[in-house]
Parts: C-alpha cells; sequence; structure tokens
C-alpha cells in the first residue's frame, strides 16, 4: 500500500523548530493541486520543488521528514512567473491513478494534501469567528479568543470485502473512480466500526452479513481518512439490491475473474488481491 515506504520511514513528530533550507522540499499544494515536473508522466516519477527554485518569500510551514528529507508547505498558489521551469500543478488523485512513482514520494503528496486541506479550512474559529494561530507546542490550530484548539481532521471509514462462497462483491462508482471497488462508507456519530460495516453493505447492497473481522488500515490523505478495512460473510439470501445513487455496478465475482486496480496502492486492491489468491482467513 501506499505508506509501505519500507526501507524509508515517515516522521511526523510536530517540531516548531525545523525551519526551511534552500535544500529543503517544497509541497506547493493548492486546493487538491501540487506542483510537480510535469516529466513525472513520462517517466513515472513524482519531483517536487526544492526550496531553492522557488523565488518567493514566505514562511513555509514544516509537515513531516521522511529519511532525512524534510517537506514544507507554501500554500499561496504561485504565479506563472514564480513556477519553476517544467513544473505545473496537477490533481494530487491523477498521481495515484497513474500509477506514479516512487512511493515514498507519492505518500509524501497524498499526506501533505491531508494537511494542506487541514489548513486551508482550519483559518478562523469554527466556534467565535476569530482567526485561528499555529500552536507552538503540538500540531494544531487555537484560537487566541476562545482558546479553541483544533486538532488535524482524521476521518474513519470502512473498507470491506463481502465474501460469498468462491465470490466476492465488487463494486464501481457512479461517478469518479473507474476501477473495482468493494463497499465503502464513513463511520456515523454513536457508531461502532462493526456496526457501519453492517449499515454500509445494507446500503450499498441490500445484504446482511456476519463474520465480521478486522483485515488493516490505511492512512487515506487524499480524503483525509483514515480506512478500516474488514472481511464478512454474507447472511442469508445474496441477492443484491444496489444503491443506483452511489453505484453503478455490484455483483458478485468468481476470485479467479478478478480484475485487480493499477497500482498496489489501496488498501481496497491489496484486500481484493488476498481474496483473489484465496489468503482471506
Amino acid at each position: 500500500m501506499v505508506q509501505d515506504i519500507y526501507p524509508h520511514k515517515l516522521h511526523n513528530e510536530f517540531d516548531p523548530n525545523i525551519h526551511a533550507t534552500q535544500k529543503d522540499v517544497l509541497l506547493c499544494i493548492v486546493n487538491g493541486k501540487i506542483l510537480i515536473h510535469l516529466n513525472c508522466f513520462e517517466n513515472k516519477e513524482v519531483v517536487f520543488p526544492k526550496v531553492k527554485e522557488i523565488q518567493i518569500h514566505s514562511e513555509y510551514r514544516y509537515l513531516f521528514s521522511i529519511d532525512n528529507t524534510k517537506y514544507f508547505l507554501c500554500d499561496m498558489r504561485l504565479g506563472e512567473d514564480q513556477i519553476p521551469s517544467g513544473y505545473g500543478y496537477v490533481e494530487e488523485r491523477s498521481l495515484r491513478i497513474e500509477g506514479i512513482g516512487p512511493k515514498d514520494n507519492l505518500f509524501a503528496a497524498i499526506t501533505g494534501k491531508h494537511l494542506a486541506d487541514w489548513y486551508r479550512d482550519t483559518k478562523f474559529c469554527g466556534r467565535c469567528g476569530h482567526k485561528m494561530v499555529h500552536s507552538t507546542t503540538e500540531r494544531a490550530m487555537v484560537c487566541p479568543e476562545c482558546h479553541n484548539t483544533v486538532y488535524p481532521r482524521i476521518m474513519p471509514a470502512v473498507i470491506v470485502g463481502v465474501i460469498n462462497g468462491d465470490k466476492l462483491l465488487l463494486t464501481k462508482y457512479r461517478t469518479g473512480f473507474k476501477y473495482n471497488a468493494l463497499i465503502a462508507g464513513f463511520t456515523e456519530i454513536g457508531e461502532t466500526v462493526e456496526e457501519t460495516v453492517k449499515r454500509e453493505v445494507m446500503e450499498e447492497a441490500g445484504i446482511k452479513v456476519n463474520n465480521i473481522r478486522y483485515y488493516k488500515s490505511q492512512p487515506w490523505g487524499s480524503a483525509n481518512d483514515i480506512l478500516l478495512g474488514f472481511f464478512c460473510n454474507v447472511k442469508g439470501n445474496d441477492e443484491i439490491s444496489m444503491d443506483t445513487n452511489e453505484l453503478k455496478y455490484a455483483d458478485w465475482v468468481q476470485r479467479d475473474e478478478i480484475i485487480l486496480q493499477p497500482g498496489e496502492f489501496s488498501l481496497t486492491n491489496e484486500m481484493m488481491k488476498l481474496f483473489k489468491e484465496n489468503k482471506v482467513e
């Protein structure tokens, strides 16, 4: 999956004493678009600009490090005369869809977008409306007026592999992502994640399930999520009643006929692959 970057290691500890140097990496992110070298679509390798390549005077926000490489956020949109030659803004999701690596750089882009979205959406206090300031002791935004403290938004969601003998329930979304997927959805207020599994399968496919077992999780900064993967079994009637508002396709597919997503980035794809190879316990 995209976060599996070993032997590289993410260091996401908050450190207000780290300041940008000329050799550090800039993640220039504005409304989901990130500045990269446009040769990446031909070379299949993500390249970000360094601080020394961006000729603006700004205070960059330290995000995290991967090994000894430090990543900083530039959240102001650059003018044409400020963008280095060969670079351009692209949708972060297009890097995943095109299968562009290396994986540690792709993970940096996704995680950087997660934080950029949060900083963009937390400029003002939701309680009293005053402008927020950066905490000096932790990764948080603080209201100097009412002292409201806001931490990065991380939304729990489930990915569900529903098993029916030698078949797996595959879906396709009505809009957007065009490849095979699994039942998925966000956890609601007052719900356990196991209850989310049951509800989402019923809402999207009209099927009851049992034998729910946790598989693995994945940070998914593209949508500000933490994804929790579960396998379960169909309970009783296996006739699908598809939610046509959410999906354009839902069907039971034999394991040897499962077509995987391109790339090995997502929890969904890993779960489909696991079932296809008959490795689900």
